[in-house]
């Protein structure tokens, strides 16, 4: 079998998980047959340090080890908070010049963006972050919401243990489902999670709108969701038009005032999941016409049922016996 040369490229600040998980995908995937080889690259060769303050030995600079197969960047805190340094971006367009496939965990797309590797391009990373790295790169398609992303040969992963998701799919891509079904299940992952990132993201936050007006509506939603928010009767409040009331959702909150209702009711029914509800009552107090109204809305949303969102999030002591 022909050796499969992997390469991250690690640099100080990086997060260590974004190396560990995927690196460890590989060398799980060698046990039951693959040919991975992984190398760790630095712009200049000398050792990094994570932002665990973890030092980390390489195999060289990017300039100074064979062509890959797969390169990988790793994320770091630093990015998006400061600029990817020239030498980082120079760094990582060297080894993908020549790599069969380029990706990055987590916050390593801010470098694959610096370097121009992603113009025109689908990409994903955190959540928390994917509306700065649609600004830093304007010829981006970003797609929040995805674990991970694949646009021809250009890989991009969500926040950190995406890089996990993102590491079996292309080992999957080399090996077929089976081997890689063994390789999840040696490491007690799913092969492929179900959902997207907003299942894990916060709850909606925001500046509070700048018209009196609406933000005397959206103080109205949030106090009391389950009321009477029809447009009709939203309109009727502020004694103004149901045309202007949705101009101002439209100009200030980028959405109409039925999905505002929907978006509180829903954060609120995750929260009430949180605390141990029931499905049925989340849906009551969260004002939810009917229990299959929320799942519907879940379903749109998170692409899981309120009943899986809650056994994944709901405690995290599930599935463990406890002595005492």
């Amino acid at each position: 079998m022909t050796v499969h040369r992997v390469a991250f490229l690690v640099h100080d600040g990086m997060t260590l998980l974004d190396l560990a998980g995927p690196a460890e995908v590989f060398k799980e995937a060698n046990r039951f047959g693959a040919e991975y080889r992984i190398v760790l690259l630095s712009p200049t060769g000398a050792e990094v340090t994570s932002g665990l303050g973890i030092r980390i030995g390489v195999d060289g600079a990017v300039a100074s080890v064979p062509a890959c197969d797969t390169f990988l960047v790793a994320g770091s805190d630093n990015y998006p908070r400061a600029r990817v340094p020239a030498e980082l971006a120079d760094a990582a367009r060297l080894p993908a010049a020549s790599a069969g496939r380029v990706a990055s965990i987590c916050t390593g797309a801010f470098v694959l963006a610096a370097a121009g590797l992603l113009d025109g391009k689908r990409v994903t990373t955190h959540w928390q972050v994917a509306h700065e790295l649609a600004a830093r790169c304007p010829t981006c398609h970003v797609e929040p919401d995805a674990i991970y992303v694949r646009d021809g040969t250009t890989y991009t992963s969500a926040g950190v243990t995406a890089g996990i998701d993102l590491a079996l799919a292309l080992v999957e891509e080399d090996h077929g489902p089976e081997l890689t079904r063994d390789v999840a299940r040696a490491l007690v992952v799913y092969m492929q999670r179900a959902g997207g990132q907003s299942q894990f993201s916060a709850p909606l936050k925001g500046p509070p709108p700048r018209s009196p007006a609406l933000r005397t509506v959206t103080d109205l939603v949030t106090a009391n969701p389950g009321g009477d928010h029809s447009l009709g009767a939203l309109a009727r409040h502020l004694n103004v038009s149901t045309r202007h009331l949705t101009r101002l959702f439209h100009e200030e909150l980028s959405t109409t005032p039925a999905r505002y209702v929907e978006n509180i009711r829903f954060d609120m029914a995750r929260a009430l999941l949180d605390q141990g509800h029931t499905a049925t009552q989340a849906a009551t107090l969260a004002g939810f016409p009917s229990y299959e109204s929320m799942r519907r809305v879940f379903a749109r949303k998170l692409s899981i049922s309120p009943a899986a969102y809650q056994r994944r999030f709901g405690t995290a002591r599930a599935g463990h016996s406890l002595a005492g």
